[in-house]
């Protein structure tokens, strides 16, 4: 698995944490930013681990923020990303079991280094399910396409 990480300043502490997770567990990782606590823009982070999640790039991203809202709307304008706000450890497992959510976004306000390693860690280890699943995986799909013909 190769994951591409992205932070803009208030999320660069955690994403240094994450990327220290992502060793532990043997994960391959590209971190496109930003690499300072000065302000940035998030689209700015967002986007980038976003297209290379849609391009087959990389299989997954993670991208961490204040509250992780700018950088999951973002992410979600992408086609073919299913990026999941998520700051439990239960919401992790569930939205890559049930959506197969391919980015991950958490808020360095929200939630606490400790808590956000773990939700990385199941988010990382927790595969999709598949079945019943994949029918609703498959018709969030189909959204992307409407209108584009």
């Amino acid at each position: 698995m190769k994951v591409a990480i992205g932070s803009d300043h208030a999320g660069y502490k955690i994403k240094e944490d994450i990327k220290e997770v992502m060793d532990e567990l043997g994960v391959e990782y590209e971190d496109v930013g930003c690499n300072c606590e000065d302000s940035v823009d998030y689209p700015d982070y967002a986007l980038p681990v976003a297209e290379k999640v849609s391009n087959g790039e990389v299989d997954r991203g993670i991208l961490i923020c204040g509250t992780g809202i700018g950088m999951s709307i973002t992410a979600n304008k992408v086609k073919g990303v299913r990026c999941a706000l998520v700051h439990d450890l239960f919401s992790a497992k569930v939205t890559r079991l049930h959506n197969d959510s391919n980015v991950l976004a958490m808020g360095e306000r929200i939630v606490g280094p400790g808590i956000a390693k773990e939700i990385a860690k199941v988010w990382l280890q927790t595969e999709f399910e598949g079945g019943r699943h994949e029918r609703r995986v498959n018709k969030i799909k189909d959204v992307e396409t409407m209108g584009a013909e």
